[in-house]
């Protein structure tokens, strides 16, 4: 992890239904001086619907997030990287923008399965 003196714009990727990793590594990133972007809705943690426009909206607003950050950070419980995580992945490395993995920091993981 960054260790404060390098702010970088950073966002956070992954299933919905890891709300608490989510906030969790917000929290982490945060307090090491990154400006963290994340999703609007937990859709799946919270059983939120959204018509399919309102999918549409949030995906293309999400990926502007990308755009406005030097890099993502995945949030893959156990491995987990849906489909819909797997094109952002695709979309920030075809950007040139650095991926890295809850799945790789160890210390990061044992926090937030705390939380499930």
């Amino acid at each position: 992890m960054e260790n404060g003196t390098n702010t970088k714009r950073i966002t956070l990727c992954g299933s919905t239904k890891f709300k608490n990793a989510f906030e969790i590594v917000n929290k982490i990133l945060s307090l090491e001086g990154n400006v963290i972007y994340t999703v609007a809705f937990f859709t799946h943690k919270d059983n939120i619907i959204l018509t399919e426009y309102e999918k549409e909206t949030l995906d293309r607003v999400h990926k502007k997030k990308i755009d406005n950050s030097e890099g993502i950070f995945v949030i893959d419980v156990d491995g987990y990287i849906g489909e819909s995580t797997k094109s952002e992945i695709d979309y920030a490395k075809s950007k040139g923008k650095f991926v890295k993995y809850l799945s790789s920091f160890p210390d990061l993981k044992f926090l937030t399965e705390f939380y499930f």
